[in-house]
């Protein structure tokens, strides 16, 4: 059996020797800003945030600073409450022969359980300095380790919300049963496969009943759901059962998405990172499984697909829109590409995309009283970014401090 906190803690160490993060700031901290978004729709300037013991107690104008407090000074930056990215993959990565790594399905991929760790530490890693504080992962077994090790034992990384091992199939009865055992080994949610791949067309995998077993069981449990539907079928049939987020959706039609809206369902559409990013890497993954001539080009095809969907969901009057990367091997880092994507190809306001990377994702994760907003009350997950998002979306590639819970992870100012 892999002792895998000894190969947590071997990951924690490798990282820490690197770059080691701050530890806690106890005490009070005051963050001086010159231009803030509040992660709930308003541009507050030359506000001041104090940081009491990891929680933010009040957001307002400057004040006498106490003898003693500590002073991080981001005037000049654009300030916001730390993104969220509700669909991340940290354990996908490439080996050491640059190929998308499968573990034991491949007898050519023979890293160690300690490197495929260290891989995945170093995703989480590259995630929260790219100013992506929480995460959630749909998902793998090894995010359970990685969860509780960055939320106990100091290893940098976002926050994690993972579903374990996804369903995929199986008797009414048996997903029923599939339900309590992944909230047993400690899943934050469930996470279903309604559709086949969009490299294999996308069409409905799950039938009707089965995805009403799983999902019926998983409220009774108190557990979000969160499904994989890429066809239109696939996506009625998802939010008809009762599920609670239907991702990709790359079919829908205005159909599915008043129907979303209807059943108070949230979408978490990807706009472009996913889809590029395994064009950019196509030698990577070629010839993996569906990885082949036919799903590159079905990737390809869905680009502009991607976009004009987007586009549908703003338009759909009461549709909660969720912001979720999909990010897979080559892309932990550059989780903020798709907020430049939906302002630029398809149209979303600024404010409105920031939101749903914030207050939106907290609200559909269940967080909305600790995550999402600076404000008093909150978690201190504050990051700031070189430039002004509002009037420049592609200032979410410059984040230069990153905040988690009172703790400084980054800061390029050192102040």
């Amino acid at each position: 059996m892999i002792d895998t906190r000894r190969i947590f803690a071997a990951a924690a160490f490798a990282l820490f020797a690197a770059s080691a993060p701050a530890a806690a700031q106890d005490g009070t901290t005051i963050i001086q800003t010159s231009k803030l978004i509040d992660g709930k729709g308003a541009a507050l300037s030359n506000m001041d945030i104090t940081v009491v013991n990891g929680a933010i107690t009040r957001v307002g104008p400057a004040a006498a600073i106490p003898k003693g407090t500590r002073v991080i000074d981001l005037r000049g930056k654009t300030v916001l409450p730390g993104l969220i990215d509700v669909h991340s993959h940290l354990t996908w990565y490439f080996n050491r022969q640059g190929r998308y790594h499968q573990g034991g399905r491949n007898a050519n991929d023979n890293d160690t359980p300690i490197e495929s760790i260290l891989a995945a530490a170093a995703n989480a890693y590259a995630t929260l300095m790219a100013g992506f504080t929480t995460v959630q992962s749909p998902g793998s077994p090894e995010d359970a380790d990685l969860r509780d090790w960055i939320t106990t034992q100091g290893l940098p990384g976002p926050r994690i919300l993972t579903s374990l091992t996804p369903l995929q199939g199986g008797s009414p009865d048996t997903l029923r049963a599939l339900v309590r055992r992944r909230k047993a080994a400690g899943a934050d949610l469930i996470k279903i496969f309604a559709s086949a791949s969009i490299r294999d067309g996308g069409k409905q995998s799950m039938s009707d009943e089965q995805l009403a077993a799983a999902c019926s069981e998983a409220t009774a449990q108190g557990l979000r759901t969160i499904v994989h539907a890429h066809s239109a079928e696939s996506v009625r049939a998802t939010v008809n059962a009762g599920c609670t987020q239907v991702e990709h959706g790359i079919f829908v039609t205005q159909t599915e998405l008043d129907l979303m809206a209807q059943k108070n369902v949230v979408f978490d559409p990807q706009c472009s990172l996913v889809f590029h990013n395994y064009l950019d890497n196509r030698a990577k993954y070629d010839g993996i499984g569906n990885y082949n001539a036919e799903g590159f080009a079905a990737m390809e095809r869905a680009i502009p697909l991607a976009a004009q969907d987007i586009r549908m969901a703003l338009a759909t009057k009461g549709l909660k829109i969720a912001y979720g990367t999909d990010a897979v091997a080559g892309a932990h880092g550059r989780n903020g590409e798709d907020l430049i994507c939906r302002v630029k190809d398809a149209g979303e306001p600024p404010m409105h995309a920031i939101m749903s990377a914030t207050s939106v994702n907290a609200a559909s994760l269940r967080l909305s009283d600790k995550i999402g907003a600076i404000a008093p009350g909150m978690e201190a997950d504050i990051i700031a970014m070189d430039g002004d998002p509002i009037t420049d979306i592609t200032a979410v590639r410059r984040v230069s401090f990153v905040m988690k819970g009172g703790k400084v992870f980054r800061n390029d100012g050192r102040n």
